[in-house]
């Protein structure tokens, strides 16, 4: 059995969902010697977010991004944390909903995704900054 966990620094994006399944594959090469396996992508905050989902129409993030500021919206008077501006609670509602890890089978070296899926970033803030993942691999 092997054990691999690295801390990978992502770059600062947009609000919105993103894919980083390439960016967490280049990080981790040694899953490739893993017959297999299981992944873990786990974010280190509270207000972005990690999910599964499309990989082929971008407009599949978009709306997403439609349907969670729908669902959970900024500026609402009944919110108490807002120490950083209206999307700072939402942001964290937004997280909880979405949830701070996937974990993905490893079968022959590659993860084991569906045909159509990738792993998205979910940025609830205007301006989240770099995101910091910890993405542990185990398997044999």
């Amino acid at each position: 059995m092997q054990f691999l966990q690295k801390q990978i620094q992502l770059r600062s994006r947009s609000r919105g969902f993103h894919l980083i399944t390439d960016e967490i594959l280049q990080a981790v090469p040694e899953i490739r010697a893993l017959k297999a396996g299981m992944l873990q992508v786990f974010i280190q905050h509270t207000s972005a977010s990690l999910t599964i989902n499309e990989n082929a129409d971008p407009t599949v993030r978009l709306d997403f991004e439609t349907w969670m500021n729908k669902a959970v919206p900024e500026g609402d008077p009944d919110y108490e944390h807002d120490y950083e501006g209206d999307d700072d609670m939402p942001a964290h509602i937004k997280s909880s909903l979405m949830g701070a890890s996937v974990q993905i089978p490893i079968t022959n070296g590659t993860l084991n995704l569906g045909t159509w899926q990738g792993i998205y970033l979910c940025e609830h803030r205007n301006y989240g900054g770099s995101r910091n993942v910890v993405v542990s691999a185990w398997g044999i």
